[in-house]
């Protein structure tokens, strides 16, 4: 039976028999090289578009991307003010007293391995108040 040409995904529908194409590959992957492992890749290529367009996943906040290191890491505070410089470096970070600046992230994504877009995003904008303009 011949493969079906790799399309771009334009619906749910195209959505779900791409992922049921590529099912096929998990049990045993194609070797390098071959027209399988092509298709196997474009299929993937296609998928990880069509996610990416219709459920995109913003990074996490950045203090929100420390405390789960930390949480999941068995990091305290104090581990958290050895790589920001102090302690009360790291409590006013957590609290979000201070900004975290450009070194603090590439230390805390170097040292501690925490994505560097988590750790870089712009902050929130502020929120305006509920008063209309007179």
């Amino acid at each position: 039976m011949a493969k079906k040409i790799v399309r771009p995904l334009r619906s749910e529908a195209d959505y779900e028999t791409a992922l049921a194409d590529i099912e096929q590959y998990f049990e045993k992957e194609p070797t390098v090289g071959t027209p399988e492992a092509d298709r196997f890749d474009l299929l993937a290529l296609v998928i990880e578009d069509y996610e990416k367009k219709h459920w995109p996943i913003d990074p996490p906040d950045p203090i929100e991307a420390i405390r789960h290191r930390m949480e999941t890491g068995g990091l305290s505070q104090s581990d958290l003010g050895r790589v920001l410089g102090s302690r009360q470096r790291a409590s006013d970070v957590l609290s979000r007293k201070r900004k975290l600046t450009m070194q603090m992230a590439w230390k805390l994504h170097r040292d501690w391995g925490i994505a560097a877009e988590a750790l870089i995003q712009p902050p929130a904008a502020p929120r305006r108040s509920g008063r209309a303009a007179s």
